[in-house]
């Protein structure tokens, strides 16, 4: 306005002094100025109004980026670079306004050249929206990958935790064999105690008791006929057993290495088979024992204790081995589930 008044006080004067038409067209001058200011201080405020949108903008897409710890750099990089396009902004802003008052003198040179940074403007405008409209897009691919991370944490959370209990079942189950096992031991050890200086022994070996019976206890040499201590000592193993409803029974006959002659047993492995279904008739006519859970098995000579070939050796050799293990189907359909 004050660059107005002196502009009016001169044409005032000028009136006094020029015709009527040349003072027209000082007027029409003027009008065209005060348009055009106008009509650049509109686009100068929606210039400003769109810078504030996009500001806004630009602050809440910032605070999104924050709160993502994936690829911060490269969001931050963005945001320096967009923050640095608004500084020129402004400046270019600032230069517009010092160039008004040289449109207010007329100037046409220096209107095209305003004409020319307001196209520039624009254009930044553009590309400023094109970036975050970019950084958007990188925002949700960002996010989407975050949901899938947490959820296959969710997944992998899930397996772990029934392999857990799987684990943890297992090791009940376990824990309950072993305890099966030393009560059985216990038990069987009780009740065949007046017979283990007679060539009978009771252990246990990988989660099995084993009853070892020499064969001086049982049988006669190449005989499969039982003698009357060796049922004695069957039928108190046998009373054990039918108590013991959760256990598989394996009895194994074992010679020596000398072939036998005989016109009923073809060979060590004839014998061996014949003397283990002795016992397991012996143990079902003697009790209540559920045949199924019985084996017979023979392995001749070729599971020898003692590998040295003396009569001391093949004493040790011909024995028979009574090997109760616990049942294991609940852990074997632990390990199937």
């Amino acid at each position: 306005m004050r660059v107005i008044l002196p502009y009016l006080f001169i044409v005032t004067l000028l009136v006094s002094c020029i015709p009527s038409r040349q003072f027209d067209d000082v007027k029409s001058a003027k009008d065209r100025c005060e348009n055009e200011l106008a009509e650049l201080k509109a686009k100068q405020e929606t210039f400003s109004a769109r810078e504030k949108e996009l500001d806004v903008k630009l602050a809440d897409l910032t605070k999104q980026i924050k709160t993502l710890s994936i690829d911060t750099s490269s969001m931050g990089l963005t945001y320096r670079r967009l923050t640095s396009s608004y500084d020129r902004l402004n400046q270019t802003y600032d230069k517009l306004l010092e160039n008004n008052s040289q449109l207010m003198k007329g100037k046409d040179d220096d209107n095209k050249k305003l004409m020319g940074q307001f196209q520039l403007t624009q254009e930044e405008l553009q590309k400023k929206e094109d970036r975050l409209r970019d950084a958007e897009i990188d925002l949700e691919k960002r996010k989407a990958e975050v949901e899938k991370l947490s959820s296959d944490m969710r997944i992998y959370e899930e397996e772990l935790n029934n392999k857990e209990k799987r684990v943890a079942e297992l090791e009940s189950v376990l824990a309950r064999k072993d305890s099966t096992v030393t009560a059985l031991r216990e038990k069987v050890s009780s009740a065949l105690l007046g017979f283990q200086d007679n060539g009978l022994t009771v252990s246990t070996k990988n989660g099995k008791v084993y009853v070892s019976l020499e064969e001086r206890l049982l049988f006669e040499s190449g005989s499969t006929v039982v003698d009357a201590k060796g049922v004695e000592a069957l039928k108190k193993l046998a009373k054990v057993l039918e108590r013991e409803t959760d256990i598989n029974v394996l009895i194994e006959g074992h010679t020596d290495n000398v072939p036998i002659k005989s016109a009923t047993i073809k060979d060590n492995w004839d014998l061996s088979v014949l003397r283990a279904t002795s016992i397991v008739r012996i143990i079902t006519a003697n009790s209540k024992v559920d045949p199924r859970a019985l084996t017979a098995a023979g392995r001749g000579e070729y599971f020898p204790i003692e590998k040295a070939n003396t009569p001391e050796a093949r004493k040790k050799n011909r024995r028979t081995e009574i090997i109760l293990a616990p049942n294991l189907d609940e852990l074997y359909k632990i390990l199937g589930n």
